[in-house]
């Protein structure tokens, strides 16, 4: 049986969906709390089957929640929305490259009007579930952006596509890792339980003040760096394999969907 949104989760999603298309941009770890957010990546349709494909093979950094086809720029997930501008950053790739952030990617499918659109589940969605069991989020409470860090770890290519697993990372107290690992395991679709406890040169990790992507962290002690796949993975790959044209979100500022978490508990 489906999980309904409450009127006060719809508003709050609706709420910051108009906020992201008005211009206003922040990090949307803690916004609408108890609702799904995804990631994006949107590939000219040449490009499209093989990212659905690397998906496929690399499900945990890739869980793919919808596919939005060309020429549609509403998600099913969040009805009336407009995938080109309910977002608070964008970014846009050219040959690999990074040429843009933007805070409207209307122009973007004015550009390349075949894009389609692939919605990857977020981290942010289980966040709810470690708060509500009293796990401390420290980003939130710092009012930063969650650090997300390229490892070492290849992912399975496909076809032109390759490049490595991108994971975020969260402090957590050593007697609650277990927890965490619990309560985040039972959300498999926006990447489940951890990829990986403790010590961050094993993933090649060199230095965790310096995250690739977000702010850096603050660990203290008594807790462990626990590090989840993250769905930033896709843009480590549009690095890698330089598709002539891509767009996707800022990381950690996520599409906020009309979904509620508990759709996708297991």
């Amino acid at each position: 049986m489906s999980v309904i949104a409450t009127p006060q989760q719809l508003e709050a999603s609706r709420a910051a969906r108009r906020a992201y298309r008005a211009g206003h941009a922040q990090p949307t770890s803690g916004v609408a709390p108890g609702l799904t957010q995804a990631n994006l990546i949107a590939v000219p349709a040449d490009w499209a089957f093989e990212t659905l494909l690397y998906a496929q093979r690399n499900p945990k950094p890739c869980p793919v929640l919808e596919v939005i086809e060309q020429g549609q720029v509403e998600s099913m997930l969040a009805r009336g929305s407009d995938i080109r501008r309910d977002i608070g950053r964008y970014r846009i790739w050219r040959d690999g490259e990074l040429t843009e952030e933007v805070a409207d990617a209307t122009d973007a499918w004015s550009e390349h009007p075949d894009l389609v659109a692939f919605l990857i589940g977020c981290s942010f969605t289980f966040e709810t579930g470690l708060a509500e069991a009293g796990i401390p989020i420290r980003h939130q409470e710092l009012g930063r952006n969650v650090p997300m860090y390229r490892t070492s770890i290849d992912c399975t290519p496909a076809g032109r596509l390759r490049g490595e697993m991108v994971v975020s990372m969260r402090p957590i107290p050593a007697s609650r890792v277990a927890d965490a690992v619990q309560i985040s395991g039972r959300t498999p679709a926006v990447h489940g339980a951890p990829v990986h406890i403790g010590d961050p040169q094993s993933l090649g990790i060199a230095d965790l003040s310096r995250p690739d992507f977000g702010d850096a962290p603050e660990v203290r002690d008594g807790e462990i760096p626990v590090f989840w796949a993250c769905g930033v993975t896709p843009q480590a790959a549009i690095m890698e394999s330089r598709p002539p044209f891509a767009v996707t979100h800022a990381p950690g500022y996520m599409f906020i969907t009309d979904v509620p978490d508990a759709e996708y508990l297991v």
